[in-house]
């Protein structure tokens, strides 16, 4: 009898440990193994290794021109073999997640594009399965004369799913505590910029959001929501718009920088201004205005709302409101590190033009500068840094109480 159990018992075992083990195997993701760019007479071939047969759809985009290729979601298991650097045709490339379910790959090119050849090679001599896209380069004339359709694979891809689009939640009744609104920058196939080791802002400001969101509900004297918690893509008028449904009373948008002189360093604050306070300031504002380009976001039908908004005169509270605040909060980093030179800046970023709410963005450092990308990864600069803002919050706040807006 106790044979027979524990024989009935084992095969329940087995049967589970099966279940298990093929539960898993069908929830686990192709993987990406390497990227390559190759350049070759009259074409530049960009190639995806992956451990299974890729379903695939292919498009181009103009202005600016872009390869866009949407795959099933997928892990990028590259480790230092990150490519974001181009070749030939291709100027730089970003991969990541672009909504649930669809992983999308982002090809700057740097003229107008056709598609010589895509299609997908099966695994021999160590190799795994390779999609390969042959690029010749056309003239803008041809581009727009053709009809650009998707080339897609014999494999059906599902239709991506709406990028993810952030949902205020509901205010608990009677809770009238100000809500604050965090905006880690960048994410999923938007990586922002990319350090000398490696290191993608989209991950360290996203560990700077979480650490401050930390830090500010520990007072319990506000309420906190990120516009983002994971490596997820989000457009930036539906980040605008997450802080206005959520009734914020302010907005931190949170990034790290880069610049050619690698011996430049320091955290800076920028508000909304219909002129930028110096060319580094409105080089800065452009460039965080494209993310939604860098995505391989279609914008030829969209208002001119992500470059060219004209600010209202009924925002001219809101802006004053914002730069009274980022005037708090550079005094308050100029204490624990360095800081720019003019410190608090102001140009025409997109992710700032919310009519009600006040907002700042927050460069905490350059990711170009080693000394300070090193520092910017340790978990004591995370929290001075977040410490810092923390203070400048309850100072702003307190100043709304006792003087008052102007």
């Amino acid at each position: 009898m106790i044979r027979r159990f524990v024989r009935m018992m084992a095969r329940v075992v087995t049967a589970l440990l099966a279940l298990i083990f093929s539960s898993s195997l069908a929830l686990a993701k192709p993987d990406v193994t390497d990227v390559r760019i190759g350049v070759h007479p009259g074409k530049t071939r960009f190639v995806l290794e992956l451990t299974e047969e890729p379903a695939y759809r292919a498009f181009t985009l103009p202005d600016p021109f872009r390869v866009v290729i949407d795959l099933p979601a997928l892990e990028w298991s590259l480790g230092s073999k990150r490519v974001v650097q181009g070749g030939g045709l291709v100027q730089a490339l970003r991969y990541g997640l672009f909504a649930p379910g669809t992983s999308r790959v982002v090809l700057d090119v740097a003229k107008p594009v056709d598609f010589d050849k895509v299609f997908v090679l099966p695994p021999e001599n160590g190799y795994g399965y390779r999609l390969v896209i042959d690029l010749k380069a056309i003239s803008r004339e041809a581009y727009f004369a053709r009809a650009r359709t998707p080339l897609v694979s014999s494999i059906p891809l599902p239709r991506p799913q709406q990028a993810s689009i952030p949902v205020a939640p509901p205010k608990p009744q009677g809770d009238t505590r100000p809500v604050i609104v965090i905006d880690p920058g960048h994410g999923g196939v938007d990586p922002g910029a990319v350090g000398q080791t490696g290191l993608y802002e989209k991950d360290l400001v996203l560990a700077y959001a979480k650490e401050l969101k930390q830090q500010i509900e520990a007072s319990g004297r506000y309420r906190v929501h990120m516009t983002r918690d994971s490596d997820v893509f989000i457009r930036l008028r539906d980040r605008m718009r997450f802080a206005q449904d959520s009734d914020a009373a302010l907005f931190i948008s949170l990034h790290a920088n880069t610049n050619r002189k690698h011996d430049l360093r320091g955290a800076a604050v920028y508000t909304l201004s219909e002129n930028a306070s110096d060319e580094e300031a409105a080089a800065l504002a452009a460039k965080e205005n494209k993310a939604d380009a860098i995505a391989g976001i279609d914008l030829s039908d969209q208002p001119e709302v992500v470059s060219k908004i004209l600010i209202d005169l009924a925002q001219r509270e809101t802006m004053n409101q914002s730069k009274r605040f980022a005037n708090i909060l550079v005094d308050d980093l100029r204490k624990i590190g360095p800081v720019l030179r003019n410190t608090h800046r102001s140009a025409g970023f997109a992710v700032l033009k919310s009519p009600t709410v006040p907002s700042v963005l927050v460069e905490v450092g350059y990711l170009s500068n080693k000394t300070e990308e090193r520092l910017m990864r340790s978990a004591d600069h995370r929290h001075q840094v977040t410490g810092a803002i923390v203070e400048a919050i309850d100072s702003y706040f307190e100043w709304q109480r006792t003087a008052g807006p102007s």
